[in-house]
């Protein structure tokens, strides 16, 4: 049986394939004590009673969520109060100005495919969010160039200047730069990108006329960092945020998010893009929107939540106090251990830490020439699972991503397997 050459080609081997394997095979201390703890998913479980508890609650399911919808009239516009709200935007966000997915992955693959043809760059940072690869390439044509920081921060006024030799040798090659893409806060890094920084990449994409997209996923999920006593943390500040007069066509700026990461609702399957200034983009989705919609009982859920505004103001608050408790308790874990990792996070789920360094001073210095995949190895024997940094695109080997928000007893159990594997 002859099948297309693109499913030829997804057909063959690969080990990322392994995480599903991974996810159906879950420890649990009563059920499955031999299962593996997942460390590697960016998921929260931190605040899961309290939304189960609400959405139960409130349900109140209508026989219209059975049906495609009314177009997401009325979760665009609690979502414009909600974005008015907690983004701050410069203009206030009408219904028109969204366009709702079904998760953000496929907001993420709607832009690729509205902004670039096939063979066109688009530009990503490094380390970067690994499924951005795919979702920008597999089935849009584009080809990604990621940008390589050589020891500067990847979030600073310096990164600025590589993201432009890459676009420079982009056009050099005859090449048409489509879209850069940010993740803001930064995945894996935790971290912000300044207000300055956003300017100056602004003036950048306008210069070369090349789009913005911001990913601010994990806009609210925020918090204080006190232990990283000396390490600066810059406030998260939306794109939205920013007067783009005389900085950048608006045209040209599109902002990501969705329920998953600050509501810890990945399974509802609900993003969106938020295109203010660019009435051409919102046509073109219309004839392939029905590929990527959401189910109207995800809106329906959603819409229930952000309308309850006290309720929602509540979460925000609690669910960065947690966080701000999970970063404490892993930072300090990786303190003791003598574990490197980067400090000043003060947003997401992650801590970007360097095993191999520590695996390395462990065995004597022992020289191990694929650092990466020894460790991996070692990992996966103990039954635990992080995000390695060769998927992540770190420019060093040996580092890994440590997903915190999760319960204490589940997050202990796996930073004792880490310990375990790299002894």
């Amino acid at each position: 049986m002859t099948l297309s050459q693109r499913a030829q080609e997804l057909a063959k081997p690969d080990p990322r394939s392994m995480l599903w394997d991974i996810m159906q095979n879950g420890w649990c201390p009563e059920t499955n004590p031999g299962g593996y703890v997942n460390l590697g998913v960016a998921e929260s479980s931190l605040m899961h009673e309290e939304l189960s508890q609400h959405l139960h609650k409130h349900m109140d399911l209508p026989t219209q969520a059975f049906t495609y919808g009314d177009g997401s009239k009325r979760l665009k516009a609690a979502l414009a109060r909600f974005f008015d709200r907690y983004f701050k935007p410069v203009m206030p966000i009408e219904p028109s100005h969204l366009i709702i997915t079904n998760g953000c992955t496929s907001s993420i693959e709607q832009l690729s495919w509205l902004l670039s043809n096939p063979g066109d760059v688009v530009l990503l940072g490094r380390p970067y969010y690994g499924a951005f690869v795919g979702d920008i390439t597999v089935r849009t044509g584009a080809e990604l160039v990621t940008v390589p920081f050589d020891g500067l921060d990847p979030v600073g006024l310096d990164a600025v200047a590589k993201y432009e030799k890459k676009i420079l040798e982009a056009k050099a090659k005859g090449q048409r730069v489509a879209a850069l893409f940010l993740c803001h806060p930064h995945n894996p890094l935790g971290r912000c990108y300044s207000r300055r920084v956003l300017i100056d990449i602004m003036k950048l994409c306008q210069r070369h006329q090349i789009h913005l997209v911001s990913d601010e996923i994990y806009a609210l999920s925020t918090f204080s960092n006190t232990i990283d006593a000396g390490t600066a943390s810059t406030p998260f500040e939306s794109c939205l945020s920013i007067d783009t007069t005389g900085i950048i066509d608006p045209g040209l700026l599109h902002i990501l998010w969705g329920v998953s990461k600050d509501f810890g609702a990945n399974g509802l399957r609900l993003g969106m893009i938020i295109s203010q200034n660019n009435p051409i983009l919102h046509k073109a989705v219309v004839p392939v929107a029905l590929f990527s919609s959401a189910s109207s009982v995800s809106e329906h859920v959603v819409a229930n939540l952000l309308e309850d505004e006290t309720w929602v103001q509540w979460y925000i608050e609690e669910n960065r106090t947690r966080l701000a408790s999970r970063y404490e308790h892993v930072a300090r874990w990786a303190k003791q251990h003598e574990i490197e990792y980067q400090a000043g996070v003060n947003a997401a789920f992650f801590l970007w830490v360097n095993l191999g360094a520590t695996y390395r001073r462990l065995h004597g210095g022992k020289d191990v020439t694929d650092i990466d995949n020894t460790v991996m190895d070692a990992l996966l024997a103990q039954r635990i699972f992080l995000a390695s940094g060769v998927n992540f695109g770190s420019e060093a080997p040996g580092w890994f991503r440590i997903v915190f928000s999760h319960q204490t007893d589940y997050l202990d159990e796996g930073l004792r397997r880490i310990i375990t594997a790299i002894e």
